[in-house]
C-alpha cells in the first residue's frame, strides 16, 4: 500500500482494495464482452442491439474508471491489465463464435447477472470492512448493472 493521509486503517484499505481489484477485473471483462457483442451482432435487430451493447460497454467503462481511481485513492494499485483480468475475472468466457442477436443477449444477460450479484456482495464486504464510501460506490454500480440487465432482458422477454 502506498502512503496516504486517508484516515481508514491500513487493514481496512488493504481489504477494500482487494475487493475493488476483484470487481475491477470482472467489470473490465464484462465491458469487453459487451464490446464483443457490439462488434459482432448480426440480424434484423442489428442497429438496436449494436447501440445497446455499446451503451452497456460505455457505462461499464465509467465504473471501471471509478473503481480504479478509488483503489489508488486508498493507496492501492489498480490492477487492470489484460493479464490481471484474465487471472482474476469470475465471469464465464464469452462465446466468440456468436453472431445472432438473441445469443449475444443471452450471453450478456448471464454475465450481467453474475456481475450484479458479485457487486452486491462487495457492497456488504466493504461496508463491513468499515469503508462506507466504497460500499456506496458499489451501490451505484449495482443499480447501473441492474438497469443494463433490465435493458438486455427486455429483448429476451418479448414474444418471438
Amino acid at each position: 500500500m502506498h502512503p496516504t493521509r486517508n484516515d481508514l486503517s491500513t487493514k481496512t484499505r488493504t481489504k477494500v482494495v482487494e475487493v475493488l481489484n476483484a470487481r475491477l477485473a470482472d467489470a473490465i471483462d464484462l465491458q469487453l464482452q459487451a464490446k464483443q457483442a457490439h462488434w459482432n451482432v448480426k440480424g434484423p435487430q442489428f442497429i438496436a442491439l449494436h447501440e445497446l451493447f455499446d451503451k452497456v460497454s460505455a457505462d461499464l467503462g465509467g465504473h471501471v474508471d471509478d473503481m480504479a481511481e478509488r483503489i489508488t485513492a486508498l493507496g492501492g494499485t489498480a490492477e487492470g491489465t489484460i493479464q490481471a483480468v484474465v487471472g482474476r475475472s469470475r465471469l464465464p468466457a464469452y462465446p466468440l463464435g456468436v453472431t445472432e442477436g438473441r445469443a449475444h443477449l443471452e450471453a450478456l444477460a448471464g454475465a450481467l447477472a453474475r456481475f450484479g450479484k458479485s457487486v452486491r456482495k462487495a457492497i456488504d464486504e466493504t461496508g463491513k470492512a468499515g469503508d462506507a464510501d466504497t460500499s456506496d460506490l458499489f451501490t451505484g454500480i449495482s443499480r447501473s448493472a441492474d438497469k443494463s440487465l433490465w435493458l438486455i432482458e427486455a429483448h429476451l422477454q418479448a414474444e418471438r
